[in-house]
C-alpha cells in the first residue's frame, strides 16, 4: 500500500449541538480509489465536508500530503489540489453546460486536450454543450458535476454518492468514467451506497458507523469475507452484485 495522500487523525466535527464525527482516523493512499461505506447517518458526508473545510473539525487534524489543511478555508484547500463533488451535484442550472465548465476552470481557459478527454468520458457534455444545465437529466447533471471537478488536474477528488438514483445504464457509464479517472494521477475518495459499483472500482475501503471508522483495509479482502461483511454492515455484498 502506498503512502497516504490524505490523513485524518482523531477528527471530531460538531454541527450545532450534534456531535457527528467522533474521532475519525482515516488514511487514503495515493493513487486509486478508496471507498467509504456505512449506513445512512454514519458520518460519511460529514467526513467529506470536513476534509473540504465546509465544516470545521472541533478536534483532530486533517493532513493533505505534508500539509495541515484542517482550519483552512475551502478555497485554500481547493487550491492545494482537492475537488469535491457533492451529493446535490452543485451545478448552476441557469447556466449552460459550457458556462458551468468555464467557471470550474479557475486557473484560466480550459485546456482543449483535457476537455476533449472529458467529453470522451462523458459524451453528454459535448452533446449538450450549449444547452442549459437545468434541462439535463439527473444522470447527465451528475456527469456534469464530476466533469467540473476534473476540468483541471486534481490530486484528490471527493465524490459523494455519484450513482444515487441513476438508471443502470448511467451507473455503468459513470463507473467506466471513474475507472478511467483512477488510471490517471488522481486519487479518489468515494462515498457510495451501490456496493456492486463500489467493489468494482475500489482498491481500499473504510467502513463508518456512529461517526467512527470501524474497519479499514483492502477492498478485495472485504469482498472475499462474507462473515466480515455481515459483521460490519449486516449484509452480504454478494447479494448486491
Amino acid at each position: 500500500m502506498t503512502e497516504p495522500l490524505l490523513t485524518l487523525a482523531g477528527v471530531h466535527t460538531h454541527i450545532g449541538p450534534y456531535h457527528i464525527l467522533q474521532g475519525v482516523d482515516l488514511e487514503v493512499p495515493e493513487g486509486g480509489v478508496t471507498v467509504l461505506l456505512g449506513r445512512n447517518g454514519a458520518g460519511k458526508t460529514t467526513t467529506l465536508r470536513t476534509i473540504m473545510g465546509l465544516w470545521r473539525p472541533s478536534q483532530g487534524e486533517v493532513r493533505f500530503g505534508d500539509h495541515l489543511v484542517s482550519g483552512l478555508a475551502t478555497p485554500d484547500i481547493a487550491r492545494r489540489g482537492i475537488a469535491f463533488v457533492p451529493e446535490d451535484m452543485g451545478i448552476f442550472t441557469d447556466l449552460t453546460v459550457a458556462e458551468n465548465m468555464l467557471l470550474a476552470a479557475a486557473r484560466g481557459p480550459m485546456d482543449a486536450k483535457r476537455l476533449d478527454w472529458i467529453k470522451q468520458l462523458f459524451p453528454p457534455i459535448g452533446t449538450f454543450w450549449n444547452s442549459s444545465a437545468g434541462t439535463l437529466s439527473g444522470g447527465q447533471k451528475q456527469m456534469l458535476s464530476v466533469a467540473r471537478a476534473i476540468i483541471e488536474p486534481r490530486r484528490l477528488i471527493l465524490i459523494d454518492e455519484p450513482t444515487k438514483g441513476l438508471a443502470p445504464s448511467i451507473i455503468r457509464a459513470m463507473t467506466d468514467a471513474l475507472r478511467q479517472l483512477k488510471e490517471t494521477d488522481t486519487t479518489i475518495l468515494l462515498v457510495e451506497q451501490n456496493f456492486a459499483m463500489a467493489s468494482s472500482i475500489g482498491d481500499t475501503v473504510a467502513v463508518m458507523d456512529d461517526g467512527r471508522i470501524i474497519h479499514a483495509g483492502a477492498m478485495r479482502a472485504l469482498m472475499d469475507d462474507a462473515g466480515l461483511q455481515e459483521k460490519l454492515m449486516g449484509l452480504s455484498l454478494e447479494a448486491h452484485q
